[in-house]
């Protein structure tokens, strides 16, 4: 297995794994990711296929510095249970020490025992529980 960070030149292959997303990836929407400065996404390969990914977003605030949220994490179902999601997992944390950042988050369901395997097996902690709010807006409007 490797691991390929990807560009703004790899539009069409974010397209391409589209199944490894929640919905298919959009043109527009992946070349804005990829060309947006502090957006980052890593695609596992395992004989010359892709079967993972993970995306992460450096978040820099005035008083805190900077630190990458892992966004998402998605592993094709025929590639779950080989150590793919950890080598992204460990592949994003070390991508964020060489950016310069202070620390990386990620919010999951408590309930998701999966993910929080794969979190504590790339380094990840657990913090004091926490609630996270969401808005959502028609960006039809």
């Amino acid at each position: 297995m490797h691991i390929d960070r990807l560009g703004p030149a790899d539009v069409d292959r974010v397209l391409a794994a589209s199944a490894l997303f929640d919905g298919p990836a959009s043109d527009e929407w992946a070349g804005r990711f990829l060309t947006s400065a502090g957006h980052h996404l890593l695609l596992a390969v395992v004989d010359n296929r892709d079967v993972g990914f993970i995306s992460g977003v450096e978040m820099t605030h005035p008083d805190k510095g900077t630190e990458m949220l892992l966004y998402e994490l998605g592993v094709d179902e025929a590639a779950r249970g080989r150590g793919v999601a950890t080598a992204l997992v460990s592949a994003l944390r070390d991508l964020a020490v060489e950016r310069g950042c202070y620390g990386m988050w990620v919010a999951t369901d408590p309930d998701n025992a999966a993910a929080l395997a794969t979190y504590r097996a790339g380094g990840g902690g657990q913090p004091e529980p926490e609630l996270v709010l969401t808005w959502t807006f028609d960006p039809t409007r």
